[in-house]
């Protein structure tokens, strides 16, 4: 297989960009390292791309290695035929590959092979070529009569190689395919009750979707449903077609053997290829649904992870809760804890009191500017607090809600008891929900990504699979935006592209031994940290402190003398750019003649593009180009809110079926799919992203079930 080729189809790319992405990958490059700096060599291809393609490859490599391992088994077995080696070097699946390695693969004891160990296999041959001349299978299945061997009647001999026919039948993978092809177009995935106890999966109680047609979320539900015991789940498939075109594949009409060959097929489809089938299409959608449900999440970690950073500001956080009460920390612009305390004003008005009184005097001892409330336990409760306490004070202050999902994970985390000795584990949550307002990538990359929380079914994912998938997103946020080697965390520093976990934590203990990094080349004196990993983390590595000016923006060291070529050439300087002097930067670049001055630097013009964009905007932050969090300084309650109110509110989960909202009631609303856009959306993330500040309209609401309806529309 030309597995270049391949994903050149598959992915409608031109051919030399794959080859040329396959070796970087293959030479040990990061998928953020090639997304960012090796653009002329890919074509601009996104870092999604890449990571599919690189997913893709890795199979097809996979792929390759096992049509290689059954090739040679089948070789050792004497059995390998050209027709059948052709077949094999075409598969473009494992399921094909395994279907043709079927005959040939090692079997447990089955009731085929004890007929065949009774020598059977010659009758069943004879039958099964169903040849014009060939006499009554009776007449044929005496001369098989052996009681030496077990075989003491026709019938036996009969059944013998009725089972070994039947196993043939199974195992040959034209038929496996045919009726593969026709469960997944015209089959039924049916759920029913498993017992009379109510459940929340009581809608599947008596189910039925086509296999081609039920969305990702309902299989994977039912998945849950049948594990945890309140639902019987089959796949209904039409037993006379399927049986028609089996037949139909090998019984030979006017044959004498002909009953004989359909009463084994049939046995063949209803013992062994139906329950194989109905296994691999369960399995099929579950995989289907998984993928789908594991890039959901990766889609709303990205936005989750890029909301703008509140940066600067001297920010109370408050991580609500009834028995244990409401934690409260307050950090300065940078993150460092200013002071914590305990309030309880969900016990009664006079501690609610004493809680407001408390609070007051910590935002005028400390000019807290902004407060971050946890959407958790307690958190309606908590905000009505805060709203009521912002209104006494008089302005000035203003608070979000903050998804606090992780927070609990990472407050109990060896990472927390590390970062705060001193600090019970509930402060240390009331740290981090702070620390998410101001700077939320920072904070949340010290937290699993499958606990932030922004997905559906997360538990029930292929947890390596999952995991790769996350890591992946953060690591392409994190690059995205930049670390400053002199501030950054080791959980911050080991998702840049090139650095490790020890590398990381070297550069960190570099920086408290001797001081802050002055440049980027003094970086090559951390320990462990070689050429290789220098050329791929150090133009994702910001040095705010550095004399070289361009040690503070995404140009790569090795770009850096292009850089100054092209200032040079537009009639600039480094201290143009310093002093914001450089606005027609990009028309001069226009006016030279971008493949004229990209040939006298030395570089593409994608590169040069990329170092006009930071030469701009020297140390930007891509976040704070974003719309800004949603801040309020009172809240609703449900009882507050009338059809037809017009609201705004923070998009905090988009899932196959709608998003819900923030509209600062506690409780998210739902916006069904269906009243997310006047026009027509396939899904929801077409249109919505975590994080998204939007119009909202409400529909309808339900008091007793908590349940409010939005609407996009108009």
């Amino acid at each position: 297989m030309d597995i270049k080729k391949q994903l050149a189809e598959e992915l409608n790319l031109n051919p030399v960009y794959v080859e040329n992405v396959i070796r970087l990958i293959d030479e040990g490059n990061t998928i953020p390292f090639i997304a960012r700096y090796r653009k002329e060599m890919h074509g601009t291809m996104d870092d999604t791309t890449l990571r599919t393609l690189s997913e893709r490859l890795e199979y097809l490599r996979s792929l390759d290695e096992r049509r290689e391992t059954i090739k040679k088994s089948i070789s050792e077995q004497g059995k390998m035929t050209e027709e059948l080696e052709n077949a094999i070097n075409e598969a473009k699946t494992l399921a094909a590959l395994e279907d043709l390695y079927l005959p040939f693969k090692p079997k447990r004891r089955t009731r085929a092979t004890i007929a065949k160990e009774k020598g059977l296999e010659p009758l069943a041959l004879k039958l099964y070529e169903q040849a014009p001349d060939c006499p009554a299978p009776e007449a044929l299945a005496e001369e098989y009569i052996d009681p030496e061997k077990g075989i003491t009647t026709v019938e036996e001999a009969l059944q013998g190689a009725s089972d070994i026919i039947a196993e043939n039948i199974s195992d040959d993978a034209a038929i496996r395919s045919m009726l593969r092809d026709y469960i997944s177009s015209s089959a039924f995935i049916r759920s029913a009750a498993a017992s009379d106890e109510d459940s929340v999966y009581s809608q599947y109680y008596d189910f039925s979707q086509k296999v081609n047609q039920i969305p990702g979320h309902r299989i994977l539900a039912i998945n849950r449903g049948e594990k945890e015991g309140f639902l019987k789940v089959t796949v209904d498939a039409d037993r006379d077609r399927a049986l028609q075109q089996v037949r139909r594949a090998v019984i030979n009409p006017g044959s004498k053997a002909m009953e004989f060959i359909r009463s084994a097929a049939d046995d063949a489809y209803d013992r062994l290829i139906f329950p194989s089938l109905e296994r691999e299409c369960r399995s099929t959608l579950t995989d289907t649904a998984c993928e789908g449900a594991i890039k959901m999440f990766g889609q709303n970690l990205k936005p989750l992870l890029m909301q703008p950073p509140v940066k600067g500001k001297v920010t109370m956080g408050l991580d609500p809760g009834y028995k244990n009460g409401c934690k409260v920390a307050v950090i300065d612009g940078t993150g460092k804890v200013l002071d914590t305390a305990v309030v309880y004003p969900t016990f009664s008005a006079s501690k609610k009191e004493e809680a407001i009184s408390k609070l007051s005097a910590m935002i005028k001892k400390h000019n807290v500017e902004h407060l971050a409330i946890g959407n958790g336990t307690a958190s309606r409760e908590t905000e009505q607090m805060a709203a009521e306490m912002l209104g006494r004070l008089g302005g000035g202050q203003a608070y979000a809600i903050v998804n606090e999902a992780g927070a609990s994970v990472y407050s109990a985390s060896p990472l927390a008891a590390k970062e705060f000795p001193d600090y019970d584990v509930n402060l240390r949550s009331a740290v981090s929900i702070a620390r998410r307002l101001q700077d939320p990538l920072a904070e949340l990359v010290k937290i699993e990504p499958k606990a932030i929380g922004v997905g559906q079914y997360q538990h029930d994912m292929p947890q390596k699979k999952l995991e790769e998938t996350l890591d992946g997103v953060v690591e392409d946020c994190v690059n995205a935006v930049g670390v400053d080697i002199n501030t950054a965390s080791v959980s911050l520093l080991e998702r840049v592209s090139g650095l490790t976990k020890t590398t990381a934590a070297n550069i960190v203990a570099m920086r408290e031994e001797n001081g802050i990094f002055t440049s980027r080349s003094s970086i090559k004196k951390v320990p462990k940290l070689g050429p290789k990993a220098f050329e791929q983390c150090a133009g994702f590595l910001r040095v705010p402190e550095s004399k070289h000016l361009l040690d503070n923006t995404g140009v790569h060291p090795e770009s850096y003398d292009a850089a100054q070529k092209l200032l040079e050439l537009c009639g600039y300087s480094l201290n143009d750019v310093k002093t914001g002097n450089i606005k027609e930067l990009r028309t001069r670049f226009e006016a030279e003649g971008p493949e004229n001055t990209a040939k006298a630097c030395g570089v593409g013009i994608p590169t040069l593009q990329d170092i006009i964009t930071e030469l701009l905007k020297p140390g930007r932050d891509p976040r704070e180009e974003l719309p800004p969090v949603l801040l309020r300084q009172d809240v609703l309650e449900l009882k507050d809110l009338k059809p037809g109110m017009e609201l705004s509110g923070t998009v905090r989960n988009v899932i196959d079926f709608g998003a819900f909202v923030d509209i600062g009631v506690h409780q998210d609303g739902l916006v069904h799919i269906s009243q997310i856009s006047n026009n027509y959306i396939r899904h929801p993330s077409e249109v919505l992203s975590v994080g998204d500040i939007v119009k909202v309209k409400v529909l309808d609401v339900d008091e007793k079930k908590g349940r409010i309806a939005l609407t996009m529309k108009g």
